[in-house]
């Protein structure tokens, strides 16, 4: 039982050290709006996000006011478009302008769910669904998008691989005069999970309920300004500071997630206790890794202390709530980390070194810029390497990848707000493109049989 009078305490500590919720996301079944045509299948979706979602940012504001909790996002995910289209052959674009339409309409800041479950295969349907993606991330303001490409259990979808990398080329090359912005709100996946309420990759699962309610919960600052003070404590005990504030932060986040579903009619989904970064001086993973020891992220030991940090955490939050999920772990996106930042801008951390900490945490290439003209098929090798990561260690991967366009390695790109800025980082330039074009598909590993 959550104690109200700990909560406070709780919040009264925390309040100066950048503590928030970070979105309360209501992820909503569209199953049932399929109809005979598009344009009624679109009116549909339009109406029942409106009637379902339409309290949920009064609902978040009133929680953050009486906790004394910023709610900083809130947010709406919806069962992949994908599947609501493919009676159309996957023109799922009148749906998208009907859900980008309904997301302003009740006020939230994202929409999540313009995606597609291809790890296996793809219909025709889900490939003429693929191309549809960087028009719609044109056309539209808060509608994002996400691919899962591959899966322990199915492997890697190579042709939806190569097909992502053409997406993201085209994407920035259609939203060029906003420096490739599209790109931001698109994210690849592989092992996607069904409840994630971070954005870009949120989609409502088509296990899940009709409604409901997942709260994504982000400490940084508090984590850091947990350890700042152990200037010799040994490694152990670190963990161990990072485990009890993790507990702290979610019993918040778990709170806000059973008021919000009970005041919202929905069911409560998840917690999820990803430490998000913001563009701010002390809220950042980054700064998190250095105070343990590190002069400069990405430098030797970094890929251990970020392991450290995310298994820390995991434990913390499984022992105050039954209900964590998602992703739950530390996110490294660089434009949004004033350390991952830093460490970009020295040189010490390379895209090889994010790819290597991906192994231990949920997402590695994240919010990156690479100069503009690199090929799509580099671009889908970066996504096949975070892949085979993901699928070979039975864990969510994702890439985040912008080419700006016009921009060159040590150029800087900003993208504004929370997205923040970052500089344009190298890719290695010897061709991929001979192994992307193989196509086909990458076999499952051994241990994903599990039957």
């Amino acid at each position: 039982m959550i104690e109200k009078n700990d909560i406070f305490e709780t919040v009264d500590m925390v309040r100066q050290y950048h503590f928030d919720v970070r979105t309360v996301t209501m992820g909503i079944s569209l199953l049932s709006c399929v109809a005979p045509t598009a344009e009624e299948t679109a009116r549909r979706c339009y109406e029942l996000v409106c009637r379902r979602a339409e309290k949920l940012v009064p609902t978040a504001e009133e929680l953050s006011s009486a906790y004394g909790v910023p709610v900083v996002n809130k947010r709406v995910s919806v069962t992949p478009v994908s599947l609501l289209c493919e009676p159309f052959g996957g023109d799922g674009r009148l749906i998208a302008r009907a859900l980008d339409r309904a997301g302003k309409e009740i006020g939230v800041d994202f929409v999540g769910g313009y995606s597609a479950l291809v790890q296996k295969g793809m219909t025709e349907g889900e490939r003429n669904f693929l191309r549809t993606i960087p028009e719609v991330l044109r056309d539209t303001d808060i509608l994002c998008s996400s691919v899962n490409v591959g899966s322990t259990r199915s492997g890697i979808n190579l042709d939806a691989v190569s097909l992502v990398g053409e997406i993201v080329k085209e994407t920035a090359r259609l939203t060029a005069d906003r420096e490739g912005f599209g790109c931001a709100k698109f994210v690849a996946f592989c092992n996607a999970v069904e409840d994630n309420p971070f954005m870009a990759g949120a989609f409502h699962g088509v296990g899940e309920g009709s409604c409901v309610i997942n709260v994504g919960v982000s400490g940084p600052g508090v984590v850091y300004n947990a350890i700042r003070g152990m200037k010799d404590a040994d490694i152990a005990d670190i963990a161990e500071a990072v485990k009890k504030t993790a507990f702290k932060i979610t019993r918040v986040g778990e709170l806000i997630a059973k008021e919000s579903a009970k005041r919202l009619g929905a069911e409560f989904g998840i917690v999820d206790l990803s430490l998000a970064p913001t563009p701010v001086d002390g809220d950042s993973v980054g700064q998190i890794l250095e105070e343990m020891g590190l002069e400069k992220v990405g430098t030797h030991g970094t890929t251990a202390c970020l392991a450290i940090l995310n298994d820390a955490v995991k434990k913390g939050g499984m022992t105050a709530s039954s209900r964590v999920g998602g992703l739950s772990g530390a996110f490294i996106p660089v434009s949004e980390d004033v350390g991952m930042i830093g460490g970009a801008e020295s040189g010490t951390l390379t895209l090889d070194k994010l790819e290597a900490m991906t192994a231990v945490c949920s997402v590695g290439i994240d919010m990156v810029a690479v100069p503009g003209d690199t090929p799509a098929e580099t671009i889908a090798a970066i996504l096949a390497d975070e892949a085979a990561i993901g699928m070979i260690n039975n864990k969510t991967t994702a890439v985040r990848i912008i080419p700006v366009p016009g921009k060159a390695v040590g150029d800087r790109v900003d993208f504004g707000g929370l997205l923040g800025s970052a500089p344009v980082m190298a890719v290695k330039r010897p061709s991929s493109a001979k192994f992307i074009r193989r196509g086909g598909h990458i076999p499952a590993p051994i241990h994903g049989n599990k039957n």
